[in-house]
């Protein structure tokens, strides 16, 4: 099978469509006042219209409302009063995060009645820069999955197959489609073992998981309170610092936020990578990546090394695939969320996540214990051996976007994404190649708190690539 795809010309294209635009070009089209926010509002409430009867990234939009924040960000930025690079920009969340007086189903529909009393704070961050938020995309029941499938609300459609329904990548499947499939701009995720860049690798779009503790998880609701951190989606590096940026920082209701390091991420972004020292994936775990996205792999190191990176070697405390199997912790945390409602056969849940969910019910205080401590060694551990290299690279997911006709609940899709969480790193998923005519991605994992180097290979990445650039055939013109 081929799918069609085309490399966007943003200069070309803008006059056409603002909807092909990423956050930084429209945030300069908006400042020097050739686009209107209420434009772009309307013409991504169009591509909603257009798309959602096949894609259905969306649980719920907010079109009222968003066209009234866009007639307001309009008439404040022409009075001079602009709020920052991000005023007038539309953005999505997850179904996870909560806004007053919206419902938040966190993909369940036993939630379905559930009304937020508050707004989460990374909202309300947003919404302080001038975003427009335009509704709430879907995600798999409770967050606790990675292929993006969801029993009960339905599974978003993967943009990239026209014609076969495809894995859109788990947890936050329907903001990586949404993104993807040019809907909108920029979305929110979060990511307990790859929910951010999974969707961003089978999507074909950019994907910040953040160090936890950066961006504040308060009124979100949690899977794993120890590894749960939200993040932004976007289509270019560039568009997840402004949003990281603006993300980050110490919040009260957020305990976890009190051991963040606030960064100045773009003040870095430009430096390029000459100079650093980039690890590349080791030998024994390339059997587990699908050959095309081995080729795309190893095409993004021979190109970072152009611009002047050196590719080395390291021994890692223990394979990466192995981490998918350290889920007591995972499983312990979603059950004393869920557990209720998951040992009610009577509840309608999406059967593959009762079963994760019941598995945490097995858990002993013992067992939660002492996973707690093998994860503090093997976090010195991994701080060891990646003492003298700037990043760790990896393809973010080991194979394409599967047929969901084919997908294997029983087998984890996170082997190269879960570690990140576990061991407390930060990692950006960017697009780096096609397979069989559908994205894949590499992954770039820096230490705790080093979101600005990631930020910066894969800026320096998407410089001297345009595989970002690149339209699934869902938008594609005919």
């Amino acid at each position: 099978m081929t799918i069609a795809a085309r490399t966007v010309s943003a200069a070309a294209d803008a006059a056409a469509d603002v909807t092909l635009l990423p956050v930084h070009a429209l945030s300069r089209e908006i400042a020097a006042g050739r686009l209107s926010p209420v434009d772009l509002v309307d013409a991504c409430l169009a591509r909603v219209d257009a798309s959602e009867p096949k894609l259905k990234a969306f649980v719920e939009v907010y079109a009222t409302e968003a066209r009234a924040d866009a007639e307001a960000a309009e008439r404040a930025i022409r009075r001079g009063r602009s709020l920052g690079p991000l005023h007038g920009i539309p953005i999505a969340v997850k179904d996870l995060v909560d806004i007053a007086g919206r419902v938040t189903t966190g993909g369940s529909k036993t939630r379905r009645a559930r009304r937020a009393e508050a707004t989460a704070t990374i909202v309300k961050k947003l919404m302080a820069a001038g975003m427009i938020v335009l509704g709430k995309t879907h995600t798999v029941e409770f967050a606790f999955g990675g292929w993006g499938t969801n029993q009960r609300l339905g599974t978003p459609w993967n943009p990239w197959d026209a014609d076969v329904p495809r894995t859109p990548g788990g947890s936050s499947s329907g903001s990586g489609v949404a993104v993807g499939a040019r809907m909108v701009p920029c979305a929110i995720g979060t990511d307990t073992g790859g929910s951010v860049r999974m969707p961003a690798s089978w999507c074909g779009i950019t994907g910040l998981k953040a160090t936890i503790g950066q961006i504040s998880a308060a009124g979100i609701l949690p899977l794993s309170t120890t590894l749960d951190t939200p993040g932004p989606m976007t289509r270019e590096v560039v568009d997840a610092a402004l949003l990281f940026e603006v993300l980050q920082g110490f919040d009260p209701l957020d305990p976890a936020t009190r051991r963040g390091r606030p960064t100045p991420v773009m003040a870095t972004l430009e430096r390029g990578v000459r100079g650093l020292r980039l690890a590349r994936l080791p030998a024994g775990e390339r059997s587990i990546v699908e050959d095309g996205v081995l080729d795309a792999y190893d095409h993004a190191l021979k190109v970072l090394a152009g611009l002047g990176a050196e590719i080395v070697d390291v021994v890692l405390p223990m394979p990466l695939g192995d981490y998918v199997n350290m889920s007591t912790i995972m499983e312990a945390e979603a059950y004393f969320v869920a557990g209720d409602i998951a040992e009610d056969a009577t509840e309608p849940m999406d059967e593959d996540v009762r079963k994760r969910i019941l598995a945490g019910a097995k858990v002993s205080a013992r067992d939660y214990l002492a996973q707690a401590q093998r994860r503090q060694e093997l976090m010195r551990a991994m701080d060891a051996a990646l003492a003298d290299v700037d990043a760790l690279l990896t393809p973010t997911t080991p194979m394409v976007a599967v047929p969901l006709a084919e997908v294997d609940q029983a087998m984890l899709p996170s082997r190269l994404t879960r570690f990140v969480n576990y061991l407390e790193m930060c990692a950006v998923a960017v697009p780096n190649g096609v397979c069989r005519g559908l994205p894949t991605s590499l992954q770039i994992v820096c230490r705790s708190y080093d979101e600005a180097m990631a930020l910066r290979i894969g800026h320096a990445y998407q410089k001297a690539t345009d595989w970002h650039t690149l339209l699934p055939p869902a938008i594609a013109p005919a």
